[in-house]
């Protein structure tokens, strides 16, 4: 079974656990709608290809690590999309889920797919239940306080901020629970696999700036420019876009470089390179070059 449809099944079966006539329909509307169709699923394609390489001795188990963290992800993305946040209207090229459904409806939609992640871990680990300890905190950490998502989202609301601890915890510590997690999901130490996960979350916050500045809404699914309405912290603005482009790719070779001496090492190298292309394809960096360069000639 190719990776993406074990990753869909997986959470189309977590999903379905918390249905049944009792659910209110409107909430399972809107669960359903933050969740499908996703979008490149990375985290828990990052999660099942590090399980792979650590021997996924428990498929079970691997399955539910990379749900919870795609439903974790899911949630943060939900309640990123309120009007006390971005207030988008868009994600994934359609409706956001508070547009779609009133922001009542979207904060309890997050709410309970945090708590769908953590249940699907804990009735998947029946095999392995030694394991289920060590990912309860390593998912957790990627998620709470103090370097976790929601921290990450909290530094906005802050009136000084280092841009690096905000790129590690709004979108790197999510990256780190995946690979350590995929790795502990197989019964294998989690520390050789983090900082892996640090340099790619890392990469995916500052491709991200550089999207929000230089990108086509119509090709992201989302708005683009909020990181400048919303006084947001971003290494596009505080680097500019050449100095961005430049550190993407030293994050994108660092994560390359950081991949253990496993049997999966080369899969996992090829999809970092197949993501660095996917975030910033070289087209793009390439005309974005050219424009620095342009308007540093004109300005001189």
């Amino acid at each position: 079974m190719k990776i993406i449809s074990r990753i869909e099944q997986s959470l189309a079966a977590a999903i379905a656990m918390g249905e049944d006539a009792t659910c209110p329909p409107k909430l399972a509307g809107a669960i359903r709608h933050a969740v499908f169709p996703g979008g490149a699923r990375i985290r828990p394609q990052l999660c099942l290809a590090v399980a792979h390489a650590c021997g996924d001795d428990d498929p079970l188990l691997s399955d539910a690590t990379a749900v919870a963290i795609e439903l974790l992800h899911c949630a943060s993305l939900v309640h990123d999309d309120l009007p006390c946040f971005d207030n988008a209207a868009t994600r994934r090229g359609r409706a956001s889920v508070q547009w779609a459904y009133g922001p009542s409806l979207a904060v309890l939609a997050g709410d309970a797919l945090i708590v769908r992640a953590f249940q699907t871990l804990a009735i998947c680990a029946q095999n392995s239940p030694l394991r289920l300890g060590g990912l309860m905190l390593t998912v957790g950490e990627g998620v709470g306080t103090p370097r976790g998502i929601v921290a990450g989202q909290a530094w906005e609301s802050e009136a000084r901020v280092n841009l690096g601890d905000y790129q590690r915890a709004k979108t790197g510590a999510l990256f780190v629970a995946a690979t350590a997690g995929g790795a502990q999901a197989a019964g294998a130490d989690p520390a050789p696999w983090r900082a892996m996960g640090e340099w790619l979350g890392e990469a995916y916050q500052v491709a991200d700036d550089i999207r929000d500045v230089a990108a086509d809404p119509a090709l992201l699914g989302k708005p683009v420019g909020r990181d400048v309405v919303l006084g947001r912290p971003s290494a596009a603005i505080e680097l500019g876009l050449g100095g961005a482009l430049a550190h993407f790719k030293h994050l994108i070779a660092a994560a390359s470089e950081s991949v253990p001496d496993c049997r999966g090492a080369a899969q996992l190298r090829a999809l970092v390179a197949a993501e660095s292309e996917r975030l910033v394809p070289v087209a793009m960096a390439e005309a974005l070059t050219r424009r620095v360069q342009a308007e540093s000639v004109a300005a001189t």
